[in-house]
């Protein structure tokens, strides 16, 4: 069950993100399991961009690294994300219709948006995906989704729903698998909620002193 918040010194930042009246949501390996297609795809685009393929007896060591330190590590240059990203979302594309949420998602959203959160998304996956992905009814439930994030532009996006919805940074919280997501949302200054089951490690999300730690779905309606 999710217990205090990490850091937290007095009450007002001991409610759950339930409370909160924005949830900014990440897609990949947050919502949906998108990992088993984005390391095939990811060895497609090596192939294609010439690039070092993922080292898959090295995969927990990649669980700890943020987004610049596995592009070093797989000597990705810079001027080339733009153009792996593309061909990445088109490749998980694809495959979307054998993409799931993860297990519990869907419920914890509808309760969610029942108790009156205002959910958002911010993912750097392609609103096609997203759309296919979640369903006509799960997409309804969410006031904005921000797509086609590059892999370091999640921050105007974030400002972008927090001007739209009218909402303040104290009464937001982004959740997210990644490290790229608890440092975003420091610069965007809103709360940062880690997921246990996705991309980067737990241990690794900690230590980025996260509001929250999810263990699991559920976990989300406190």
């Amino acid at each position: 069950m999710l217990g205090p918040p990490i850091g937290a010194t007095d009450t007002s930042r001991q409610r759950s993100p339930v409370n909160r009246k924005l949830i900014i949501f990440d897609f990949d390996g947050t919502l949906a399991d998108t990992f088993p297609c984005f390391v095939r795809v990811f060895d497609e685009a090596a192939a294609r961009y010439r690039f070092t393929p993922l080292d898959r007896a090295n995969a927990q060591r990649l669980r700890g690294l943020d987004a610049r330190q596995i592009m070093a590590l797989h000597d990705i240059p810079l001027w080339k994300t733009p153009a792996i990203a593309r061909f990445m979302r088109a490749r998980i594309g694809d495959e979307a219709h054998a993409i799931r949420l993860f297990d519990g998602v869907d419920a914890a959203l509808r309760a969610l948006h029942a108790r009156g959160a205002v959910l958002t998304i911010v993912t750097s996956n392609s609103r096609a995906n997203v759309q296919r992905i979640l369903g006509p009814q799960l997409l309804a439930l969410f006031s904005q989704v921000e797509c086609g994030a590059g892999l370091f532009g999640k921050l105007p996006k974030i400002r972008k729903v927090l001007a739209a919805t009218g909402i303040a940074q104290a009464d937001a919280v982004l959740i997210g698998d990644e490290l790229r997501d608890a440092r975003v949302a420091a610069e965007a200054g809103v709360d940062f909620g880690a997921v246990a089951w996705g991309f980067n490690q737990l241990d690794a999300l900690v230590a980025q002193q996260p509001r929250y730690v999810f263990h699991q779905v559920a976990d989300w309606l406190g």
